[in-house]
């Protein structure tokens, strides 16, 4: 099916923009399927004075969003992570079996999406100079669908290290309408949890939008909110100590950001808990 899909319908429409090109990751980021997507949300994207021209303009940084839900559909306006802040290309992480599946990694690929392990980003970081976007809560952030909004981030310090390693800012992301697109089936023993954990994929069963099995996310609208960015020093090997102090600095903004927005973005009744 992927490969009919590719073969008749994606590439006829790629041709037409000029096709995929090779190496060229900012021309690519502008696949058709992604534009429609935001236009099927609604998506909104809100952000900070702090974070407007030039303030981030002469390094690369870390865009760290949550959560994650079944899809985090909220980052696949691509460009926009590339260009609205800064200019560097920004590279979306995976889990590395995604990236090593047919037809599906070749896209990913093209798109610029790098393997969610401390190597890659920290090279993508300090060597080429761009600009690194991940969902921060991971697979772990599938699972966690009820009265509140819960962000799996208390353990979540190995994206803190790097970033003091590499000098880069780390901006918080929270994907409003996220959690609301699908409902997902967690099992009471928390054994598919642990079994996706595990394999590093999903193994979430979930309804979408008519109640459908595995069907098309329902159509609520997704608003994308950028919180004061946290600015790290460059630090060859951070101490436990400093790792803690901006893990921590990080949640605290995360938290500013939610109650900030929270109200406007139709969640008024809800409190973000960390996990």
């Amino acid at each position: 099916t992927l490969f009919v899909v590719e073969r008749f319908y994606f590439q006829p429409k790629f041709k037409k923009q000029g096709g995929i090109k090779p190496n060229d990751v900012r021309h690519n980021q502008y696949l058709f399927t992604e534009r429609n997507i935001t236009k099927y949300l609604s998506l909104k994207v809100v952000w900070p004075k702090s974070l407007q021209r030039p303030a981030m303009e002469r390094t690369p940084v870390i865009y760290c969003m949550v959560p994650h839900g079944v899809a985090p559909f909220g980052i696949t306006a691509y460009p926009i992570w590339s260009k609205l802040w800064n200019d560097q290309t920004c590279h979306w992480t995976c889990a590395p079996v995604l990236l090593k599946l047919p037809i599906i990694s070749y896209f990913l690929k093209e798109v610029g999406y790098i393997p969610a392990k401390s190597k890659h980003i920290l090279n993508t970081l300090t060597k080429k100079g761009d600009n690194v976007g991940l969902v921060l809560d991971g697979i772990a952030g599938m699972f966690h669908h009820g009265k509140d909004e819960v962000a799996t981030l208390k353990a979540r310090k190995g994206i803190v290290k790097i970033a003091l390693r590499a000098g880069a800012p780390l901006i918080p992301v929270y994907g409003f309408g996220h959690t609301a697109m699908y409902t997902v089936v967690v099992d009471p023993f928390g054994i598919l949890e642990w079994l996706s954990l595990t394999l590093q994929a999903s193994l979430t069963p979930f309804f979408g939008r008519w109640g459908w099995f595995l069907g098309p996310p329902r159509r609520v609208p997704v608003t994308v909110c950028l919180g004061q960015p946290i600015k790290c020093p460059q630090i060859d090997e951070p101490t436990k100590e400093q790792v803690d102090e901006y893990h921590q600095q990080l949640l605290n903004s995360y938290q500013e950001l939610f109650e900030t927005h929270k109200h406007a973005c139709g969640l008024g009744q809800k409190t973000l808990k960390f996990v």
